[in-house]
């Protein structure tokens, strides 16, 4: 998985590797799932790699998936983890930036209530956050917010209330600036170049609020 990793990542940044055992009717041996980000990176791995031997003594067979069993239409968000990724490798470290406009404990605020007798140990947190990515290079900016939630076992704990504090204040963070970046288009062309677009397709009703309204914002 490594030596896959360490060829194929030359072409561009890569999504996943996976190494998988042949089935038992193809003989020993196995073969690898690598997805791109980008389908030019692919398509210039494939053709490069394909027939080669690249760490193994028999050539290496490289094809182009182009139908996925079960494919839906439906796009999933990058996790904020593979959002900084990209943004590292496109615009470099420098290159953009975010910001947490506010980061709020709405926990309680969704109406419930406790019955009589029932333990008050077990709760659930939640936490709102509102997150700014900025490309200063392309005159991008835009927003994404977010809840968090978790459920704590025991709120009476510190240790464990600190704990699940600090998940949910993480897991918040990140799921806004996740959809920060879902409102960024990044158009890579043949020469290496990026061009950036804002998708007004993704916008929401808080990408107009100010600042201020925002960090006054109470959503459950």
């Amino acid at each position: 998985q490594h030596s896959l990793f360490s060829v194929f990542s030359k072409f561009g940044p890569l999504y996943s590797v996976r190494v998988h055992r042949n089935a038992a009717v193809a003989g020993p041996g196995y073969y690898a799932i690598i997805k791109f980000y980008s389908a030019g990176d692919a398509s210039r791995a494939q053709r490069t790699c394909n027939g080669q031997r690249l760490f193994q003594k028999s050539p290496l067979k490289v094809c182009v998936c182009t139908k996925q069993k079960g494919f839906q239409q439906q796009v999933i968000a990058l996790n904020s983890n593979k959002c900084r990724e990209l943004a590292n490798h496109y615009f470099g470290f420098n290159g953009w930036s975010s910001r947490i406009i506010t980061l709020q404990n709405v926990s309680g605020f969704d109406g419930g209530n406790e019955e009589l007798g029932e333990t008050l140990q077990k709760r659930s947190m939640k936490y709102l956050c509102a997150v700014e990515v900025t490309l200063p290079n392309h005159g991008v900016c835009t927003r994404g917010v977010a809840l968090g939630e978790a459920d704590i076992e025991n709120s009476e704990d510190p240790l464990e209330f600190v704990t699940a504090t600090r998940r949910v204040q993480k897991l918040a963070v990140g799921k806004a600036l996740s959809s920060a970046f879902q409102k960024i288009l990044l158009v890579v062309l043949e020469n290496g170049k990026v061009a950036v677009e804002y998708d007004s397709t993704q916008e929401e009703l808080t990408d107009s609020l100010t600042e201020e309204d925002l960090k006054g914002l109470v959503q459950v």
